[in-house]
């Protein structure tokens, strides 16, 4: 149900076409929201049939215009509803996590490359939050919205720190098992 709500945000922050939302997606929700460009085109089409978003009008409708949406009123008390809603935390699920598990059954062979992978994809992350927190957060800038859009990307680099820090233990724990029978 997060989708349409990511969008709402989006348009409210800026009318856009389906194409700027998909590269909007693409560079800042996309972190912690990610979604296909197609599952966007479509929930656009239900948000527009709900009532909660319209097309844009143009001064002269040509065929493959892109069309520019701009959130309605019941969109923005649906997404006012949304954000005031409680909602639990997710599980976590992760894949990796459930292979070493596995791995203490059947054995670690292989699983140390995976971490040592999973470790350089976490800290390329980690640095790209790091330089986008230094381009966009300069001292001063605090804004309410400003103030919330950093709070984000702290999650994102606090997330990244656990996990670079983490699989580091881990790596290090694999070393010190005994070799295998």
């Amino acid at each position: 149900m997060s989708l349409p709500h990511a969008i709402l945000t989006a348009l409210l922050e800026k009318p856009s076409s389906g194409l700027e939302l998909t590269r909007r997606f693409d560079k800042s929700i996309g972190y912690f929201w990610s979604a296909t460009h197609q599952q966007i085109y479509r929930e656009l089409g239900k948000l527009e049939a709900e009532g909660h978003i319209r097309a844009l009008p143009t001064e002269q409708p040509t065929r493959g215009q892109k069309k520019r949406y701009e959130v309605l009123p019941a969109g923005r008390a649906e997404l006012a509803r949304w954000t005031a809603a409680s909602q639990d935390p997710k599980p976590l699920r992760d894949a990796l996590l459930l292979r070493l598990r596995a791995s203490a059954v059947v054995g670690t062979e292989g699983i140390d490359a995976d971490l040592r992978r999973h470790l350089a994809l976490h800290q390329r992350q980690l640095a790209e939050y790091e330089e986008i927190e230094k381009q966009d957060f300069p001292p001063g800038k605090d804004s309410a919205q400003d103030r919330i859009h950093h709070l984000i990307l702290r999650a994102g680099i606090d997330l990244e720190t656990f996990w670079t820090q983490w699989l580091t233990h881990a790596l290090e724990e694999l070393e010190q098992l005994p070799a295998p029978e």
